[in-house]
């Protein structure tokens, strides 16, 4: 079997991929545009080096796929082809065939998408996104809950967590946040009073509690509504407490991302 030598690592014949309907390619850019195909195999993608790597650090990986270059800048940084378990080289047209970016690395993973199953912890701090729409809102959200510390993140009725688009704007914060999916509101509630969570609700409203007055004992989940309409008033009404971000001149709303972000540092203060 004819093998090649790059970044001074011997790579078999087999372990290159050149063809555009290669299974592992079709499966690549299938998981990459559709929603269905990656509920059906429970997979996603994403690219990138450092991404990857933290996708390879929590174990989370189903394969990989590098360029040539990428291969060997990946080896030349301190990793290991014997302990990244299954990978190919493919070539840069079909690295550029398969990215969504202007700027392909050349390193693309197929990873597997875990159980989603909220776990709770008396005392924890939580964010609950409503409906939100933007997969780079919502990221934002979960890096920013990654870098202030926030216990975990609780989707409900949003978009999908694993678009290529959310996946990049997390930064690898994906795998850092423990994040779970309920799209059903009533067990939604149920789970949450059921565990003894006060629920907050990020308003815009003069008459709600300031957040900068907003109480900071015991489990705590801070809903944050949609990009244009904020929460529906009904699932507000159902929430222990509404809170608002106090607001100067002709201000009157901010972006869902960073509406969430000051509510998420005033909850760990």
């Amino acid at each position: 079997m004819e093998t090649r030598s790059v970044g001074g690592y011997t790579v078999p014949a087999d372990r290159y991929l050149a063809s555009k309907d290669n299974p592992k390619i079709k499966l690549y850019q299938k998981l990459s545009s559709l929603k269905k195909e990656r509920q059906r195999y429970g997979l996603f993608v994403l690219e990138g080096q450092r991404i990857v790597r933290d996708a390879l650090d929590a174990d989370a990986v189903h394969f990989l796929m590098f360029t040539e270059k990428a291969f060997a800048e990946y080896l030349s940084s301190g990793g290991d082809a014997e302990t990244i378990g299954e990978w190919y080289i493919i070539t840069d047209d079909l690295a550029e065939r398969i990215s969504q970016t202007e700027t392909p690395q050349g390193c693309f993973a197929v990873c597997r998408i875990p159980q989603s199953v909220p776990l709770l912890e008396e005392g924890g701090k939580y964010v609950v996104l409503y409906g939100l729409q933007d997969p780079g809102n919502m990221g934002t959200v979960i890096r920013t809950a990654d870098a202030f510390g926030i216990d975990g993140i609780i989707l409900c009725g949003s978009c999908d967590l694993y678009n290529p688009k959310t996946v990049r704007s997390t930064m690898g914060s994906l795998f850092r946040e423990r994040i779970s999916v309920v799209n059903d509101e009533e067990q939604l509630f149920t789970l949450l009073r059921e565990q003894n969570v006060q629920t907050l609700a990020a308003v815009i409203d003069t008459d709600a509690v300031k957040v900068t007055e907003m109480p900071h004992t015991g489990t705590q989940a801070v809903f944050i509504g949609n990009e244009g309409r904020g929460l529906p008033p009904e699932t507000a009404q159902r929430c222990d407490m509404r809170i608002t971000i106090p607001m100067q001149g002709s201000i009157n709303s901010l972006n869902a991302a960073m509406a969430a972000g000051v509510i998420m540092w005033e909850m760990k203060k």
